[in-house]
């Protein structure tokens, strides 16, 4: 695994709960479209398996 992660909003969370929404905001993805890199802990990788059917993940 390397130790940075990159990952993109393709999908809006609008219609989303507020935990999804949160975990979005949490993330740092605000807008669509929007590529955010961030170091690949398990707090992340967590979060991102929450909102998989929203965002694109690369590996960096």
């Amino acid at each position: 695994m390397s130790d940075t992660i990159t990952f993109t909003l393709v999908k809006s969370g609008i219609g989303s709960t507020e935990k999804i929404r949160a975990t979005l905001t949490g993330l740092g993805l605000t807008k669509m479209h929007k590529r955010v890199t961030r170091k690949a802990t398990p707090e992340i990788q967590g979060m991102l398996n929450k909102v998989a059917h929203l965002v694109r993940v690369e590996e960096a």
